[in-house]
């Protein structure tokens, strides 16, 4: 029709189509990584690393004499095996939250971060794949490419989370990212379920437990780097936006656009409020994820294939979670619903001081507990966080987000560790994490949304 005619006057707009399509591609990364969050990190590296560092203890007596020490030794320090994965995960995200904020500074000047996600994915799934070599007692080569994965990981997370503000409307954001988690569970999950086979009838298959155990974290790795195709070739690189004029090479260019975006963070408090709540609350659900297997097993008594099974209906259960949560946020606003979780993680870790040894139906009960309220909250802190995030510093934000997630949990880890170290008992050192959702509750209170939303320039959703 003519224009004149008083018809359409437009192209229609197929901005909607492209964010789907990129939206699609960039749920696989979640998809992708969690095989190393669940099979690996989640349920595992920390109990076979325990068993490797046992009999690293009982190598150090002669062999007419089969006693065991009750430590190792690394540099004159005394290890308990039983606290060496909270260690292990310590260090490694000490180490995190020195190099995270680097990277992100250097995402935001670079147009192909697909390219960085990539790169750190299929670095983190070499170094999960080296796992499969941890035999006899060297747990030491073990923590050291453990660390290096877990580094890569959270590195690629830092790089995935800030596409999400790029590829999807501030309405949209509690939505794409519930989904994003959603797929993070079922892809981890299934995985799960096949790794959950392959240990429970280990003698079927002919395979003794440690072989099992080991053929099964190098799926994980593979599955990590095979499905990071998708979104490395589905998201399209983006020219930086609002990037600091800073002389020099690319990495004095990124630390100069890192220390100016720390001096700016004061112009917007309400982000930094919600930093410092994140702080507190994940790193009681990051606590809980890495040491649910020690506790099932150490403490409670149940088998390994068991952990798999509970472990693998956390992850259904999840999906389901995530989705809903999700949902909720869309009528009720996302703080609200992330308070409700983080009061659901307080009664968890309550009920676990009291559950009883190889009672299998409680500790069922638990599993569903936490997955009803593991990817709800952390897909809508994800969420929740990017609106306060002003526009070409999705990076560095996001990258100062996981310095909080996977950067700074070695205050709740070491927490578990030292008071399972003085305890002797891994029910206080659950309980105690109920200190963390507390304090991140309280903090979260202190954040005005529809403030931080102004201040950082964004859209208001319809609902907060």
């Amino acid at each position: 029709m003519n224009p004149t005619d008083g018809g359409p006057t437009g192209i229609a707009d197929l901005a909607p189509l492209h964010r789907s399509k990129e939206q699609r591609a960039w749920f696989f990364y979640d998809w992708a990584n969690s095989a190393f969050a669940t099979t690996i990190a989640g349920v595992l590296f920390a109990p076979y690393l325990i068993s490797v560092a046992e009999q690293a203890a009982c190598g150090f007596v002669g062999d007419d004499d089969r006693r065991c020490r009750e430590s190792l030794e690394l540099l004159g320090l005394a290890i308990s095996p039983g606290s060496l994965p909270s260690y292990v995960i310590t260090l490694s995200t000490v180490l995190g939250a020195l190099l995270y904020p680097l990277i992100g500074a250097i995402a935001d000047r670079t147009a192909n971060k697909p390219g960085m996600l990539a790169g750190f994915a299929w670095t983190g799934a070499l170094a999960a794949a080296m796992l499969f070599f941890l035999v006899g007692d060297n747990w030491l080569f073990g923590s050291l490419v453990f660390i290096v994965a877990n580094l890569s990981f959270g590195a690629s997370t830092v790089i995935n989370d800030s596409i999400l503000p790029l590829i999807s409307e501030e309405s949209e954001r509690d939505r794409v990212s519930s989904i994003g988690w959603a797929y993070g569970y079922a892809g981890g999950g299934l995985l799960l379920a096949v790794n959950f086979a392959v240990v429970t009838f280990n003698d079927t298959l002919g395979l003794s437990t440690a072989t099992a155990v080991r053929l099964c974290m190098l799926s994980g790795a593979i599955w990590w780097a095979a499905w990071t195709i998708i979104p490395w070739r589905g998201i399209r690189p983006r020219d930086p936006a609002a990037v600091e004029q800073v002389a020099g090479g690319l990495l004095a260019r990124s630390f100069g656009q890192l220390w100016a975006t720390l001096k700016d963070l004061r112009n917007y408090p309400m982000a930094l409020t919600f930093l410092v709540a994140y702080l507190f609350f994940n790193d009681g659900i990051q606590t809980v994820i890495a040491s649910a297997a020690i506790f099932g097993e150490k403490e409670l008594g149940f088998a390994t294939g068991t952990v798999l099974g509970a472990y693998l209906l956390v992850q259904f259960v999840a999906v389901f979670g995530a989705v809903g949560f999700g949902r909720l946020a869309g009528r009720l606003g996302a703080k609200r619903v992330i308070l409700t979780g983080l009061a659901i993680w307080m009664v968890i870790v309550t009920v676990a001081l009291w559950i009883p040894e190889e009672s299998l139906v409680p500790f069922l009960l638990l599993a569903v507990a936490i997955g009803i309220v593991l990817g709800g909250t952390q897909a809508l802190a994800r969420s929740y966080f990017s609106l306060f995030i002003p526009r070409g510093k999705e990076g560095e934000y996001f990258s100062l987000y996981h310095a909080m997630d996977r950067g700074t949990s070695w205050l709740g880890t070491l927490t578990f560790g030292l008071v399972y170290q003085f305890s002797g008992s891994y029910r206080p050192a659950v309980f105690a994490l109920i200190a963390f959702f507390a304090l991140g509750a309280l903090l979260l209170l202190r954040v005005d949304t529809e403030r931080g939303i102004r201040e950082a320039g964004n859209k208001r959703p319809p609902v907060i």
